[in-house]
Protein backbone atom coordinates (compact mmCIF):
# COMPACT_ATOMS: atom_id res chain seq x y z
CA UNK A 1 0.00 0.00 0.00
CA UNK A 2 2.73 2.48 0.99
CA UNK A 3 4.60 1.69 -2.24
CA UNK A 4 1.60 2.77 -4.34
CA UNK A 5 0.59 -0.75 -5.39
CA UNK A 6 -3.08 -1.65 -5.62
CA UNK A 7 -4.49 -2.99 -2.37
CA UNK A 8 -7.79 -4.01 -0.80
CA UNK A 9 -8.76 -1.56 1.96
CA UNK A 10 -10.73 -4.36 3.65
CA UNK A 11 -7.59 -6.40 4.28
CA UNK A 12 -7.79 -7.78 7.87
CA UNK A 13 -4.55 -6.07 8.93
CA UNK A 14 -5.80 -2.71 7.66
CA UNK A 15 -9.18 -3.21 9.32
CA UNK A 16 -7.41 -3.80 12.64
CA UNK A 17 -5.40 -0.57 12.17
CA UNK A 18 -8.65 1.22 11.29
CA UNK A 19 -10.39 -0.01 14.46
CA UNK A 20 -7.44 1.05 16.61
CA UNK A 21 -7.53 4.55 15.08
CA UNK A 22 -11.32 4.79 15.56
CA UNK A 23 -10.93 3.91 19.25
CA UNK A 24 -8.27 6.58 19.76
CA UNK A 25 -10.18 9.18 17.72
CA UNK A 26 -13.38 8.59 19.67
CA UNK A 27 -11.46 9.04 22.89
CA UNK A 28 -9.71 12.18 21.60
CA UNK A 29 -12.75 13.81 20.04
CA UNK A 30 -14.80 13.36 23.22
CA UNK A 31 -12.10 14.41 25.67
CA UNK A 32 -12.41 17.52 27.82
CA UNK A 33 -10.19 20.14 26.18
CA UNK A 34 -8.54 20.92 29.53
CA UNK A 35 -7.02 17.43 29.76
CA UNK A 36 -3.87 18.41 27.86
CA UNK A 37 -1.68 15.52 29.03
CA UNK A 38 -4.31 12.99 27.98
CA UNK A 39 -4.67 14.69 24.57
CA UNK A 40 -0.88 14.46 24.14
CA UNK A 41 -0.89 10.76 25.08
CA UNK A 42 -3.63 9.90 22.59
CA UNK A 43 -1.99 11.80 19.71
CA UNK A 44 1.33 10.14 20.58
CA UNK A 45 -0.32 6.73 20.25
CA UNK A 46 -2.20 7.66 17.09
CA UNK A 47 0.51 9.33 14.98
CA UNK A 48 3.80 8.07 13.62
CA UNK A 49 5.39 11.32 14.84
CA UNK A 50 4.10 14.38 16.67
CA UNK A 51 6.45 17.26 17.45
CA UNK A 52 6.23 19.34 20.59
CA UNK A 53 3.62 22.06 20.63
CA UNK A 54 1.30 20.37 18.09
CA UNK A 55 -2.32 21.34 18.73
CA UNK A 56 -5.23 19.58 17.04
CA UNK A 57 -8.77 20.81 17.54
CA UNK A 58 -11.50 18.22 17.91
CA UNK A 59 -13.13 16.74 16.07
CA UNK A 60 -10.31 15.37 13.97
CA UNK A 61 -10.58 12.43 11.57
CA UNK A 62 -8.09 10.08 9.91
CA UNK A 63 -7.99 6.52 8.57
CA UNK A 64 -5.08 4.97 10.47
CA UNK A 65 -3.11 7.75 12.13
CA UNK A 66 0.13 5.81 12.11
CA UNK A 67 1.02 7.20 8.67
CA UNK A 68 0.83 10.83 9.87
CA UNK A 69 3.84 12.91 10.99
CA UNK A 70 3.36 16.49 12.18
CA UNK A 71 6.22 18.86 13.03
CA UNK A 72 6.52 21.06 16.08
CA UNK A 73 4.17 23.97 16.76
CA UNK A 74 1.72 23.04 14.01
CA UNK A 75 -1.93 23.89 14.60
CA UNK A 76 -4.70 21.81 12.99
CA UNK A 77 -8.13 23.40 13.33
CA UNK A 78 -11.49 21.70 13.74
CA UNK A 79 -13.07 19.13 11.40
CA UNK A 80 -9.94 18.27 9.44
CA UNK A 81 -9.80 14.91 7.67
CA UNK A 82 -6.48 13.25 6.84
CA UNK A 83 -6.99 10.03 4.84
CA UNK A 84 -3.59 8.54 5.58
CA UNK A 85 -3.53 5.39 3.48
CA UNK A 86 -0.01 6.56 2.67
CA UNK A 87 2.35 8.91 4.48
CA UNK A 88 1.18 12.43 5.30
CA UNK A 89 4.09 14.56 6.46
CA UNK A 90 3.48 18.09 7.71
CA UNK A 91 6.40 20.31 8.70
CA UNK A 92 6.82 22.63 11.65
CA UNK A 93 4.92 25.87 12.34
CA UNK A 94 2.01 24.93 10.09
CA UNK A 95 -1.48 26.36 10.21
CA UNK A 96 -4.19 24.05 8.91
CA UNK A 97 -7.58 25.78 8.85
CA UNK A 98 -10.99 24.14 9.52
CA UNK A 99 -12.32 21.48 7.15
CA UNK A 100 -9.02 20.88 5.34
CA UNK A 101 -8.96 17.46 3.71
CA UNK A 102 -5.75 15.63 2.82
CA UNK A 103 -6.18 12.57 0.59
CA UNK A 104 -3.59 9.92 -0.24
CA UNK A 105 -5.85 7.41 -2.00
CA UNK A 106 -6.67 6.96 -5.69
CA UNK A 107 -8.95 4.46 -7.42
CA UNK A 108 -8.92 3.25 -11.03
CA UNK A 109 -11.20 5.42 -13.16
CA UNK A 110 -12.86 2.50 -14.96
CA UNK A 111 -15.39 0.66 -12.81
CA UNK A 112 -14.32 -2.66 -14.36
CA UNK A 113 -10.80 -2.09 -12.99
CA UNK A 114 -11.94 -0.64 -9.65
CA UNK A 115 -14.56 -3.18 -8.53
CA UNK A 116 -13.54 -6.77 -7.78
CA UNK A 117 -16.38 -9.26 -7.34
CA UNK A 118 -15.88 -12.35 -5.16
CA UNK A 119 -17.84 -14.69 -2.92
CA UNK A 120 -17.85 -12.07 -0.13
CA UNK A 121 -19.31 -9.35 -2.35
CA UNK A 122 -17.64 -6.38 -3.99
CA UNK A 123 -14.18 -5.09 -3.12
CA UNK A 124 -12.58 -1.92 -4.40
CA UNK A 125 -9.01 -1.57 -5.52
CA UNK A 126 -7.12 1.47 -4.33
CA UNK A 127 -3.62 2.86 -4.70
CA UNK A 128 -1.90 5.58 -2.72
CA UNK A 129 0.62 8.40 -2.99
CA UNK A 130 2.22 10.27 -0.09
CA UNK A 131 1.50 13.94 0.65
CA UNK A 132 4.24 16.25 1.92
CA UNK A 133 3.67 19.71 3.34
CA UNK A 134 6.70 21.83 4.22
CA UNK A 135 7.52 24.12 7.13
CA UNK A 136 5.67 27.38 7.85
CA UNK A 137 2.71 26.53 5.59
CA UNK A 138 -0.77 28.00 6.03
CA UNK A 139 -3.58 26.06 4.35
CA UNK A 140 -6.87 27.97 4.21
CA UNK A 141 -10.19 26.47 5.23
CA UNK A 142 -12.08 23.96 3.10
CA UNK A 143 -9.02 23.21 0.97
CA UNK A 144 -8.46 19.74 -0.48
CA UNK A 145 -4.97 18.31 -1.01
CA UNK A 146 -4.79 15.50 -3.60
CA UNK A 147 -2.67 12.32 -3.43
CA UNK A 148 0.99 12.72 -4.35
CA UNK A 149 1.10 16.50 -3.83
CA UNK A 150 4.11 18.22 -2.28
CA UNK A 151 3.68 21.74 -0.90
CA UNK A 152 6.94 23.59 -0.32
CA UNK A 153 8.10 25.69 2.62
CA UNK A 154 6.68 29.13 3.49
CA UNK A 155 3.57 28.66 1.34
CA UNK A 156 0.08 30.08 1.79
CA UNK A 157 -2.78 28.14 0.19
CA UNK A 158 -5.98 30.22 -0.10
CA UNK A 159 -9.26 28.99 1.35
CA UNK A 160 -11.32 26.64 -0.79
CA UNK A 161 -8.39 25.56 -2.94
CA UNK A 162 -8.18 22.17 -4.65
CA UNK A 163 -4.47 21.34 -4.74
CA UNK A 164 -3.91 18.83 -7.56
CA UNK A 165 -0.20 19.43 -8.28
CA UNK A 166 2.99 20.35 -6.44
CA UNK A 167 3.42 23.89 -5.10
CA UNK A 168 6.97 25.35 -4.85
CA UNK A 169 8.48 27.19 -1.85
CA UNK A 170 7.64 30.79 -0.92
CA UNK A 171 4.41 31.35 -2.86
CA UNK A 172 0.77 32.28 -2.48
CA UNK A 173 -1.43 29.79 -4.33
CA UNK A 174 -5.19 29.37 -4.53
CA UNK A 175 -8.08 28.32 -6.74
CA UNK A 176 -9.70 25.26 -8.25
CA UNK A 177 -7.40 23.94 -9.47
CA UNK A 178 -4.91 25.61 -7.15
CA UNK A 179 -2.35 27.74 -9.00
CA UNK A 180 0.58 29.89 -7.93
CA UNK A 181 -0.53 33.53 -7.93
CA UNK A 182 2.65 35.23 -6.75
CA UNK A 183 5.94 34.78 -4.91
CA UNK A 184 6.20 35.68 -1.24
CA UNK A 185 9.29 37.41 0.14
Amino acid sequence: MLQGDYYDSRDPELIEMYHNARKLLQEYNNLDSKLIEERERILGELFEFKGTGVWIEAPFFCDYGENISIGENTFVNTNCMFLDNNKITIGKNGLIAPYVQIYTTNHPLKASERIIENENGSRYLSSTQAVKIGDNVWIGGNSVIFPGVTIGNNVTIGAGSVVTKNIPDNVLAFGNPCEVKRELE
